[in-house]
């Protein structure tokens, strides 16, 4: 799933601190204190603003959230920080994914607050696609439970790089590590199970915590003196971001968004600022955001276009903000000068040469099902990946996954919040590759064409083989 789908805007925060800044979500099922905990990362970082905090501890009042926390200061009821809507605010849950952005003095963070209703799992999808790490909260009363499970499952196919499990409300239990370290050995053995710390997917810690009173929050706690770990800020602090895990194993790609070609013509502000409209005359450069890996001048490039054989040029230029750079790397935004003028227009890929396999019309992918509209054999829907969206058959649905043993057991559809295999028919040949070693070209969105809405996120799979079948048409 693409920055540009999900967090609009985010690629700018990332291009303007591409070492520090870092994404994280929250997950885990219904009261388990994730806007809480979030609430309490945002009070103790000193990301609040006085007038917001003070409006909080009103509403705190207000709904009779009174009494003093365990340092003796008032409490108030942290939610309401990350919880906007009235509707979240009249039920005390989390219906949204809400964006949240803070910094410390080590790295800035966009962090989204996830809702844990099983109805709501696609937005947890949504906020989990574009982070480095999740933070999976669990009620220490409560242990690993269904949506756990399904919550795992999910970042496991999405393959986010960091899995924090946080055991909240551990003051409830009297901060008794008996009851931890159960829960920590079922979440090490579900970790196994869906391979989690294994084969470069995720790796998988566990923290307790009271998101309450912010202990192992931001400082460690006095009040388990049987955990040695960091607190969760510092581990949110030090781990190092998806991109600079994987920026050296990466190909570079780039999904043309526009063609930029002034012809001379210059916004007035440009024109102030120093730019000359005749230099740009016959100016013609590719914008788009870095998806993988790394670009530079001199660099040979080859452009995909669906039905199109590969042609290869050079770039000779990279534009960023008003000025020109030697080199560019994901999750940039930049606009290339290529040496040939090729026909290129928006949806078409700039990759490095012999970097990229044949566009294939066969696509095998695992879904994560988000819409009430169940998914059948023969449907008829659109696939977005990247900047490009083409028509699709639904070939067949080969099975879901059973949460219970994380094996595929055989179906012919996938409903609500399944996560499933199926083969579909493109309409054009796409340069799919496999989000195994590519998560942001490996995925893809499949969206209904009556509507528009959003059906499922997409994670492309190796094909099995060769599977042309001339007997499906779109």
């Amino acid at each position: 799933m693409s920055t540009e789908t999900f967090l609009p805007g985010a690629d700018l925060v990332a291009a303007a601190l591409p070492t520090t800044l870092f994404r994280f979500a929250t997950a885990g099922s219904v009261d388990d204190g994730k806007s809480t905990l979030v609430g309490r990362l945002l009070h103790d970082s000193k990301a609040i603003l006085a007038d917001q905090l003070d409006a909080v501890a009103r509403t705190s009042a207000d709904r009779g959230f009174g009494g003093e926390g365990a340092t003796g200061t008032k409490a108030i009821d942290l939610a309401l920080l990350t919880d906007g809507l009235r509707a979240e605010r009249e039920q005390g849950i989390t219906i949204d994914v809400a964006y949240r952005y803070f910094a410390t003095d080590r790295r800035s963070f966009i962090l989204a607050d996830c809702p844990g209703h099983v109805q709501y799992t696609k937005n947890t999808v949504t906020g989990a696609s574009t982070a480095d790490a999740v933070v999976v909260l669990i009620d220490a009363r409560k242990g690993v439970l269904e949506q756990t499970r399904r919550h795992l499952s999910v970042l496991q196919l999405l393959r986010v790089a960091h899995v924090i499990v946080a055991v909240n409300k551990i003051d409830l239990v009297d901060f008794s590590e008996d009851v931890f370290r159960e829960i920590e050995a079922d979440v090490q053995r579900v970790g196994r199970e869906l391979g989690l710390g294994s084969d470069g997917v995720a790796d998988l810690r566990v923290i307790p915590v009271s998101a309450l009173d912010g202990d192992n929050v931001v400082d460690a706690s006095e009040r388990t003196p049987w955990y040695d770990g960091p607190a969760l800020l510092e581990v949110l602090e030090t781990l190092p971001a998806a991109d600079e895990l994987e920026s050296h194993l990466e190909s570079f790609r780039f999904p043309v968004q526009l063609v930029v070609r002034p012809q001379g013509a210059l916004a007035p502000d440009a024109i102030a600022g120093g730019l000359d409209p005749e230099a740009y005359r016959d100016y013609r450069a590719y914008a788009g955001q870095i998806t993988e890996g790394s670009v530079k001048v001199g660099d040979r490039v080859s452009i995909l276009t669906p039905g199109q054989d590969p042609r290869s040029t050079t770039v000779t230029g990279i534009d960023f903000a008003g000025r020109e750079l030697a080199e560019a790397a994901a999750p940039q935004s930049v606009a290339l000068r290529l040496a040939d003028e090729f026909d290129v227009a928006r949806g078409d890929t700039i990759a490095a040469a012999g970097t990229v396999r044949e566009a294939s019309a066969d696509l095998y992918a695992a879904l994560c099902w988000l819409s009430p509209k169940p998914l059948r054999e023969g449907a008829k829907v659109l696939v977005k990946h990247g900047t490009r969206t083409v028509q699709a058959l639904v070939r067949n649905v080969t099975g879901k996954l059973d949460l219970a043993s994380f094996q595929l057991e055989p179906t012919s559809t996938l409903e609500l919040n399944d996560i499933g295999h199926a083969q579909l028919r493109l309409a054009a040949p796409l340069p799919l590759e496999n989000y195994l070693h590519h998560r942001r070209t490996g995925a893809f969105l499949v969206i209904d064409p009556l509507d528009g809405n959003t059906l499922a996120a997409g994670l492309v799979n190796d094909h099995p083989g060769d599977h042309e079948d001339e007997r499906y048409s779109i």
